[in-house]
């Protein structure tokens, strides 16, 4: 048995001083794919608990120099948070209840049934799992408020993060690349709050939206009656960002005039209103978005290289949501909580295969399509628990591929089934728990299939040819 195995094995501690017992114990569990060790009293057990390290724990309450409340109250006391199951006669049920006030999952008769064994340790694996995943959940999340609302802990996410750390504290013009809907406003958001700026205003505008007349109104201002309906002086976005950050938006959609003009802007930090000759000065540090190939519009004369090189001082690319499909629980579970809260609806969990379906789409709308797609179906649902139709893509073909994406038709049932495991563990970034909900089965299945998966490859690798 390999390291890697015992590592993603479950394990459990039977504490007992009745050694038949423990024996009987050790080989139900053995067979089931859990790792056992036994401990014939209290204070081995004890011992056990600190460096066994077990998910769950089978105690019997009366035992020879620590009894099994004392050693339920010892445990916590270290910081233990293992799960406790008493092991008890009739006659001393009452401490096996007391047991339970302190702390224990529950309880079990003695005779014990093999049936009743498993089901409370899985019971109490199960619990303990989900208390982890919820600790797990509120520190990812934790984690994620210094980029305000950017959830994800994939590799590829953790790139921009760096890149954001290093050039946020600096002056320097920012390029995000990137899909649509993969959250480049956020980022840009980021940037800000991490700079020496960030109480400063941070200003925001979409250069797609607005024709080539409107957007220099927009950016620069404009005085009293420099065009029909200009009743006043209004100031620009350039002179509301003065101190912070102005973020412009699909940058790639500006004009050749506009190019110009944003030029100088960069390279002078000065401007003139639309109708204006007062020149206007101002502090503020640029940050531009666009899903366009900018390098490729250079290349075509359709924007201006000097202005794509004041641009691209420090450029992060964003990557696309097929491409860190690891995020999708977390992002899941996130939006799932704020859409709750906004529309003051109750949903608790995914029904099994759920999340597989949302692992096996591509989502070209990425991010954003996701958080549609969790909204509809947290406000559409009957239930509490949401399940693939509550969450399916809008399009007949995307549902269509949700659907059929990983099948492998033909191939024996045993083969589908390691595919499904491996493959879904690999999306998921490694997490047993998470590709556990994501197929629809228990953690202590994926851990005893992963066994089985090692033992074979290490049979395979004893006979080949040295």
């Amino acid at each position: 048995m390999t390291a890697e195995t015992n590592k993603v094995m479950t394990r459990i501690l039977v504490v007992d001083d009745e050694q038949n017992a423990r024996e009987a114990l050790r080989t139900i569990l053995s067979e089931e794919g859990f790792e056992v060790a036994e401990a014939a009293d209290g204070e081995e057990g004890l011992k056990q608990i600190q460096e066994f390290h077990p998910s769950a724990v089978l105690c019997d309450v009366r035992m020879p120099k620590l009894d099994g409340i004392s050693l339920l109250r010892r445990a916590r006391d270290l910081g233990s948070d293992s799960s406790f199951i008493m092991m008890t006669a009739f006659a001393s049920i009452e401490q096996a209840v007391e047991a339970m006030r302190i702390g224990a999952e529950g309880y079990l008769v003695k005779p014990i049934e093999i049936t009743a064994v498993l089901a409370a340790v899985e019971k109490a694996v199960e619990k303990r799992r989900l208390r982890q995943d919820v600790q797990l959940l509120s520190d990812r999340l934790g984690k994620k408020q210094q980029y305000t609302n950017i959830v994800g802990e994939s590799p590829e996410l953790h790139s921009v993060f760096d890149v954001i750390k290093r050039a946020a504290p600096t002056r320097a013009t920012v390029l995000i690349l990137g899909e649509s809907g993969t959250g480049k406003e956020l980022i840009a958001q980021a940037i800000h709050e991490e700079s020496t700026r960030r109480d400063k205003p941070f200003v925001k505008v979409n250069c797609a939206a607005l024709s080539e007349s409107l957007l220099e109104s927009e950016l620069f201002g404009h005085e009293k009656g420099s065009f029909t309906g200009a009743i006043g002086r209004r100031e620009g976005r350039f002179e509301l960002a003065n101190g912070g950050t102005l973020f412009l938006d699909e940058i790639g959609d500006i004009s050749s005039g506009m190019q110009v003009k944003l030029l100088r802007v960069l390279q002078q930090h000065e401007f003139e209103r639309v109708g204006g000759t007062q020149t206007v000065k101002v502090d503020v540090r640029l940050v531009a978005a666009t899903n366009k190939d900018l390098e490729g519009a250079v290349r075509a004369g359709k924007f201006r290289e000097d202005l794509f090189y004041r641009l691209n001082v420090v450029s992060v690319t964003l990557p696309p949501l097929r491409q860190r499909k690891s995020d999708i629980p977390l992002l899941v579970s996130f939006f799932i909580q704020k859409y709750c809260a906004e529309h003051e609806k109750k949903i608790t969990g995914l029904a099994p295969g759920t999340l597989n379906a949302l692992l096996s789409y591509n989502w070209p709308g990425n991010v954003r399509e996701l958080s549609n797609v969790v909204e509809r179906g947290v406000v559409l649902s009957h239930s509490e628990i949401l399940n693939s139709d509550d969450l399916a893509p809008s399009s007949a073909s995307a549902r269509a591929e949700t659907k059929t994406a990983g099948l492998l038709p033909g191939a024996p049932l045993n083969v589908i089934e390691r595919e499904a495991i491996l493959k879904t563990l690999e999306l998921v970034g490694g997490s047993t728990s998470q590709a556990a909900e994501v197929l629809g089965i228990s953690v202590r299945k994926i851990q005893y299939k992963l066994k089985e998966y090692a033992a074979i490859a290490a049979s395979t690798a004893s006979t080949l040819p040295q």
